[in-house]
């Protein structure tokens, strides 16, 4: 019941969502600091095995995580361009992107200074780094990346039509977008008029909730274990409700339709 009460919440107040959300990640960077965190997204399995990228061991434990990353970026050759991460969090995406796909330079921003810190601590990898900063207000010089990244992040954000001018002012022409994020159902149509309206031109769009759904049910016993692992007592159910295991509130309504995921490759022309 608190966690559909604080999900309708976040939905009917942005601001609201924006200053809890950002209470949260600072809470969970400051209690939980084991690098074994390092992602914090739903996940997706693809339909075809072939869309799956190969990971190195050390990376299989992540794989869900990873290969949403993978299915949203991989649509454009990263490699020898600057890449900016909006949402970087604790650091997985914009680590897999440097190592796995080339780019000259990975820079990831998040609006939790205590989650920067962290991934200041954990990544050292030449031409990767981290900053903090509000998506709304991008610390950055014009026209400076040849991609954004944004995954799983804008639905924390308090005004998506801020941070769409953002995208669109650090991007260099011809720049891509790599986005994915969920939206209630009723929301969707909103969602690809703020799109229209950033003059981004649309390449590629799915939706993905059946993907998602897919990899929360093959993650769930490996995510159920982490949080019992790490988690405090009474924080357990909690935590649960925030990584989407099955029967949380928001895996629900990925399931009923109520929720839905997509995902945009966009370009900046």
């Amino acid at each position: 019941m608190l966690a559909k009460l604080y999900m309708n919440m976040c939905h009917a107040f942005p601001k609201f969502r924006k200053a809890t959300r950002k209470q949260m990640y600072q809470f969970m960077a400051r209690y939980y600091q084991k690098r074994d965190w390092s992602f914090m997204n739903f996940g997706y399995a693809p339909e075809d095995a072939a869309e799956a990228p190969v990971l190195q061991s050390d990376d299989e434990i992540n794989r869900y995580c990873i290969q949403l990353y993978h299915h949203v970026v991989s649509a454009v050759d990263l490699r020898g361009l600057k890449v900016l991460e909006v949402g970087s969090g604790r650091g997985g995406g914009a680590d897999y992107i440097k190592r796995y796909l080339g780019p000259a330079w990975m820079i990831g921003v998040d609006f939790s200074d205590r989650a920067v810190s962290l991934c200041r601590q954990y990544y050292h990898v030449e031409g990767l780094s981290f900053v903090p900063g509000d998506a709304e207000h991008l610390p950055f010089d014009d026209e400076s990346f040849d991609a954004v990244v944004n995954v799983e992040s804008s639905h924390c954000y308090g005004s998506m039509t801020a941070f769409l001018a953002q995208v669109r002012r650090v991007l260099k022409p011809g720049g891509h977008f790599l986005f994915a994020d969920f939206r209630p159902r009723e929301r969707i149509d909103e969602l690809d008029e703020q799109l229209a309206h950033a003059a981004l031109q649309p390449i590629r769009q799915k939706n993905i909730t059946a993907n998602v759904i897919k990899a929360l049910d093959a993650d769930h016993e490996r995510r159920i274990a982490h949080i019992r692992r790490g988690a405090p007592k009474l924080l357990v159910k909690l935590i649960q409700e925030f990584a989407g295991i099955k029967g949380a509130e928001i895996y629900k309504r990925f399931q009923s339709g109520a929720v839905v995921y997509k995902s945009f490759v966009l370009q900046k022309v």
